[in-house]
C-alpha cells in the first residue's frame, strides 16, 4: 500500500507475538509527504518499496522502523517485526480534522508535524501530541 501524502491517525490497538490486542498509551502519527513524527518520541522521513514501509529516526530515539499496512475502511493495520525478532501487529485510526493545513518544520534539534489540529513537536527530550 502507498500511504497518503497526508494523514493524521492514533493508535488504537497494538499486539505483540500475536498476544491480546490492547492499548495503554496514547499514540498519534503524523505523515506530510515524506515526512512524519511521532508521539512517541521519534520523527523523521519514511519511504515505501514494495508494499514494505520504513520510518527513518532522524530527531529522537534512535533507531529504525520497517512495516507493512494495509488498509480496511478508515483503519489502518500495520504489521512489522520487533526489534528482540517478536512480531507486532498495530491499528491506527484516522483522527477527525486532518487534512490541512498541513506541514513540517524543523525546530533547532526538533520537528514539527502538523495535519489539521493535529500537532507533534518530537526533540530530544520526547515527543508530545498538541491540539491546535
Amino acid at each position: 500500500m502507498r500511504l497518503p501524502d497526508v494523514g493524521a491517525w492514533q493508535r488504537v490497538g497494538i499486539s505483540i507475538d500475536g498476544g491480546p490486542l490492547g492499548e495503554d498509551e496514547h499514540v498519534v502519527w503524523l505523515q506530510v509527504g515524506p515526512y512524519y513524527a511521532d508521539s512517541r518520541g521519534f520523527a523523521g522521513t519514511t519511504s515505501c518499496v514494495d508494499g514494505l514501509v520504513r520510518w527513518d529516526h532522524e530527531v529522537g530515539t534512535p533507531g529504525d522502523d520497517e512495516g507493512r499496512i494495509e488498509q480496511y475502511g478508515s483503519v489502518l493495520v500495520e504489521t512489522g517485526a520487533t526489534p528482540s525478532g517478536g512480531t507486532y501487529l498495530e491499528l491506527w485510526r484516522v483522527l477527525t480534522g486532518s487534512r490541512s493545513p498541513a506541514g513540517a518544520w524543523r525546530a533547532g534539534e526538533g520537528r514539527v508535524v502538523q495535519v489539521g489540529g493535529h500537532v507533534v513537536c518530537v526533540d530530544g527530550t520526547g515527543g508530545r501530541h498538541l491540539t491546535v
